[in-house]
């Protein structure tokens, strides 16, 4: 059964391929409650301009309970046809950031080891966590294109297809980039989980387009989300979800990096020392 949903979005992940849906972009939220949503799947490039959402901006849809393959709590799947949004993004003027903090900070896990506590009890697959400190982000080669056979697939299945945006699949970054992290809670030994925010690759994108080498690309996406996003005077919090295909995965699917409160900004700057 369909319900109404209000849903303040702060996630959208790089788009993949799908061989049935064109491509899928992940997309998640928060309700005026503090509860996690994910709506999935969503082809975002095919929508009209109208209905393509931003960041920490409210939107209304219809969506109902998976029954198939994704029986995560959180998963919705979404009829797009009635999607509204409500309005601008809730700004930052002058650094203020108090606003989206209230309705994102809501129901913050202590750590990762808490959220996958959660998810052996309840099936939690989606939250968000401060980290106790950021050490890294680095970039691993991987594969630099889509497997042939999935893009013939794809390609098949668009044959007659009008799709202006998204008849070409999206470009494969060529590379994992993977925050290095630690929590504050006594059990954690350390994190190195990917980042699959949609900013990332499209600035990596954005620069190769600009011609700059890959190196100098690269160094771009780590001064942004890392020295800017995750400085000492930024209080970075991680949106986490869990993988469909990999249930017991969790990756990095946003970032949350209010200014720091003068007291983090010391302690983190300390940290910064050893």
């Amino acid at each position: 059964m369909k319900e109404r949903l209000k849903i303040l979005i702060t996630v959208k992940t790089y788009p993949i391929p799908s061989g049935k849906y064109g491509e899928l972009v992940c997309t998640a939220g928060l309700t005026e409650q503090g509860q996690f949503v994910r709506l999935y799947p969503i082809n975002f490039r095919d929508q009209p301009y109208s209905k393509q959402y931003r960041k920490y901006q409210w939107v209304e849809i219809e969506a109902e309970r998976h029954h198939g393959r994704d029986s995560r709590r959180e998963s919705f799947r979404p009829d797009c046809d009635t999607l509204v949004i409500l309005g601008e993004p809730i700004p930052t003027l002058r650094g203020d950031w108090s606003e989206r903090a209230r309705l994102v900070l809501q129901n913050v896990a202590s750590s990762v080891e808490q959220l996958r506590e959660q998810q052996d009890k309840n099936g939690t697959s989606l939250g968000i966590v401060r980290p106790r400190m950021v050490h890294d982000l680095v970039a691993e080669p991987t594969d630099r294109e889509w497997k042939k056979s999935f893009l013939a697939e794809l390609r098949q299945s668009r044959i007659w297809d009008d799709r202006p945006v998204s008849k070409q699949p999206p470009r494969k970054v060529p590379y994992n980039f993977k925050y290095v992290f630690d929590c504050d809670d006594p059990r954690c030994k350390g994190h190195r989980m990917m980042n699959e925010d949609w900013e990332l690759g499209s600035l990596y994108w954005k620069m190769i387009d600009k011609g700059c080498a890959e190196e100098e690309a690269i160094a771009k996406v780590r001064e942004k989300f890392l020295t800017q996003m995750c400085g000492p005077d930024r209080d970075p919090h991680f949106f986490l979800g869990t993988v469909l295909s990999h249930p017991k995965n969790w990756v990095v699917i946003g970032v949350f990096w209010p200014p720091a409160a003068k007291q983090r900004e010391t302690d983190r700057r300390q940290l910064n020392l050893f």
